[in-house]
């Protein structure tokens, strides 16, 4: 990864491709304007895009926007983080190269934004508007994370459409998750029940990490695997029940999105 832009950089960089796209596309101006060229900062203009995307007939954008101006407020990692996961999509997914498209359009992207609002809910006490939100959420993006799983920062859901993080999930920093994976537990078990998923981790579409189990450390799970039991730091697995089949061929399998699982085999 980069070094994380300042949330001043990363807002000029934002409002100069905002400017860009304007000038080119005529039709898009005002909705630029909108989302981005009308605010003073980073923050507001996330707020606003989100508040609008899960806002519904009866929660108004503008009740949705207080929420997150006051999470932003009170706690500027949550922007750091936004930020750290923006740089994360442009710097691995081949189909982005500007910011812009990520803020305003990645539904992974977004539901995670979505999703640090719930946790801090969570966290403060506030379940019933947490689990609104995870609801909401899931309804519009087709992401389901629970508000209390704990996600930390460059983390990448891409495509996103079908992912499940349970309650007592951890994902670590800098981790790539692909569309339709489920952190799931495997019964009606109490407790801590759910998938531990360590730095430069990277889930291949598809798979199933079901249990209190660890991912190790810059590990690669194969797409389509169904994973019960630990997984090692620095390998490959792959297969149903999944098998470790070698190691990825580098130290941040997040990084490289390297969903060829037959190029590790045999290390």
């Amino acid at each position: 990864m980069p070094q994380p832009l300042s949330s001043e950089e990363f807002w000029k960089a934002l409002k100069s491709e905002a400017k860009e796209v304007a000038d080119k596309e005529p039709l898009l101006a005002s909705y630029l304007h909108a989302c981005v060229l009308s605010h003073h900062n980073f923050e507001t203009s996330l707020s606003f895009i989100l508040s609008n995307k899960i806002s519904d007939d009866v929660m108004p954008a503008m009740a949705v926007s207080e929420m997150f101006d006051e999470a932003y407020l009170l706690n500027p990692e949550m922007v750091e983080a936004a930020i750290i996961d923006a740089q994360a999509s442009v710097v691995r997914d081949p189909a982005v190269s500007t910011y812009l498209p990520v803020i305003s359009h990645f539904k992974g992207y977004q539901a995670l934004q979505v999703h640090r609002l719930a946790y801090y809910l969570w966290q403060k006490g506030r379940k019933e508007l947490a689990l609104f939100l995870q609801s909401r959420s899931s309804e519009v993006f087709a992401v389901d994370i629970h508000p209390a799983a704990k996600i930390g920062k460059g983390v990448m859901l891409d495509h996103a459409t079908g992912i499940v993080i349970g309650e007592t999930a951890v994902v670590e920093d800098n981790v790539s998750i692909l569309q339709n994976v489920t952190l799931g537990g495997t019964g009606n078990e109490q407790g801590d029940r759910h998938p531990k998923v360590r730095q430069g981790v990277m889930i291949g579409s598809g798979a199933k990490l079901l249990g209190n189990i660890e991912i190790g450390r810059g590990s690669k799970v194969g797409a389509g695997s169904v994973v019960l039991n630990n997984v090692p730091a620095c390998v490959t697995v792959v297969g149903v029940p999944a098998k470790i089949v070698g190691k990825p061929h580098c130290t941040m399998p997040c990084e490289s999105m390297q969903q060829n699982v037959l190029q590790d085999s045999g290390d």
